[in-house]
This record gives structure tokens, sequence and C-alpha cells, in this order.
């Protein structure tokens, strides 16, 4: 038994730091697709969507066990599909400037401060003096980071990606108690995806538009749509039950770490002091507010 148990945890944390690289990897490919112009941003985000819907679909198929179809028959949500395509727009045009470190982090940031605020407004989150503290502080590392200076990012960037946090947090919300996340995930990204082709289709006709897509481009897309966001969440939903909402929330404080020396690493890109000092800010006071909540939840 203590074999098995040792095998449990170790394919436990095998899945789980393959889910956060995969997620880290959105960023990379999608910055270093655009970064090449092997392809444009809407194009990108409407193939990634494509990639993901077939990769979901196929893998609700060929589960051994799939979710029982008795009861009443599921409604579809529209608004998290909008949010999902939201998430995947936003994401795509605003890493036209931002680096992949400085992108992921204000997207993980948004995200979480997203959640957190629902949270407060439902009443169904109570902080106490460290988890305001810990809030405080995410918030102004957040702000530090894009406030003007010369190490600033791009406002117009960095506007787009706390968005598609926003649509990610409202889209991660309305998932809450799916009876079966794979196969919702799966129906929300084919109803996102004609949103996708028609902003693709209005992107295309706009005068100064530059539709373009390359092979390379297209190989990028499709990676990160099929492999990174398909088998990603596929293998994320496989390990949630093992890890609680704690712990799941506070394993996703590595993504924006990863992604930014996945960009060192492959994309020539810098890890400025001001990257940096906001990381310890954003992540450091989201990991105060996961850590009460974690003390809150014992009996």
């Amino acid at each position: 038994m203590p074999d098995a148990t040792r095998g449990d945890g170790l394919r436990t944390i095998l899945l789980t730091a393959i889910a956060m690289l995969a997620f880290a990897a959105n960023s990379l490919l999608c910055r270093l697709a655009l970064q090449r112009r092997g392809i444009d941003p809407a194009s990108f985000g409407s193939v990634r969507l494509l990639a993901g819907a077939l990769m979901l679909g196929l893998l609700v198929r060929l589960r051994a066990q799939p979710a029982a179809s008795s009861g009443p028959p599921v409604r579809a949500d529209w608004l998290a599909a909008v949010m999902l395509f939201g998430y995947v727009a936003f994401f795509s045009f605003a890493y036209l400037s931002l680096s992949a470190g400085t992108g992921a982090l204000i997207l993980f940031g948004a995200v979480q401060l997203t959640m957190f605020g629902a949270g407060l407004r439902s009443g169904s989150e109570r902080f106490g003096a460290p988890g305001w503290f810990g809030f405080s502080m995410a918030v102004g590392g957040l702000v530090y980071l894009v406030s003007p200076g010369i190490a600033a990012p791009p406002p117009l960037g960095a506007l787009l990606m706390a968005a598609a946090g926003v649509a990610w947090g409202v889209y991660s919300l309305r998932g809450r108690g799916v009876a079966d996340p794979l196969a919702a995930t799966a129906r929300n990204f084919t109803r996102a995806l004609p949103l996708a082709l028609a902003l693709s289709l209005v992107f295309a006709v706009e005068a100064h538009a530059d539709v373009h897509a390359d092979a390379m481009g297209l190989v990028l897309a499709v990676a990160s749509g099929a492999l990174t966001s398909g088998l990603g969440y596929a293998v994320w939903y496989a390990v949630l039950g093992r890890l609680g909402a704690m712990r799941a929330a506070t394993v996703q404080l590595s993504v924006p770490l990863l992604a930014a020396f996945g960009g060192v690493l492959f994309l020539s890109e810098a890890i400025t002091p001001r990257l940096a000092v906001a990381s310890i800010a954003i992540l450091g006071g989201i990991a105060l507010v996961l850590g009460q909540k974690a003390r809150s939840a014992r009996p």
C-alpha cells in the first residue's frame, strides 16, 4: 500500500507539472508566433480555438468512462463561450506588444483578482487582515507593473491582457460546479469558434489589417490549441480532484514564473527589475490570500 500511495503522489506531481508547463507554453507559443510575424493575432485565435475544439471533442469521445448522460439536457452556456472567446482574442492581440513573462503575470494577476473580487462581492469570501494585505499587495503590484515609466509595458497590450484575465476569471467562475468540465470545455470551445471566425473576417476586411499565416505560424497556433490548451486542460481536470481548491490555486502561482523564464530561454527576453518586483508583489500577495483561505478552511 505505501508503494501504491507513493506512486499516486508521484503521478499527481507529474501531471500537475505537465499542466503548469502547458499553461505557460500558451504564452510562449503565442508570443513566438506573433514575434516572428508567422500569423496575425485574429487568425491565431481562430486556429487555436478550432484545434482545441477538435482535440477536446476527440478526448471526450475516447475517454474510458464518459460522464453519465442521465438527467435533464445540459443548457448551452453562451456567456461562458463569450468569455472564452474574449480571453482568446484579447490574449492574442495583447501578445503583439507584451513579453511572455509580463503578459502571463498580468493575465494571472487579473484572473485571480477577478475571482477574489467576485467572492468578496457575493459574500462567499471573507478576508482577515492578512488576506486584505495580500489582496492590496497584489493590486499594488499590478498597478506598479503597468504604471507609466521607461520600463512599463505598452499600455494597450497591458489593457488587453488585463481584459483577457477578467474574461478568463469570469469563465472560471461560470465553470464552478459543472458536472463534466471536460465536456463543458469542449462545448464552449465549439461555441466560441464562430465568434473567433467572425473577428477574423472583420480583421480581414479592415483597410489596414495585415492578415497572414505561414506554415510555422499555423503549426504554433495548432500546438497552442490542441496541445497546450486541449491536452493541457484535460491533464489539469484529471489531476484537479486530487489537489483540492487551495493547492490547485497555489500551484498556478508557478505559471507566470515559468513563462518568464521560458521567454528568457526561447525568446531572448529580459527579466526587468520592474517585472521582478511586480512578480514578488502580485504572486506574494495572492499567496497570502490563498494561505488565509487555507487556514480558514481547516476545522
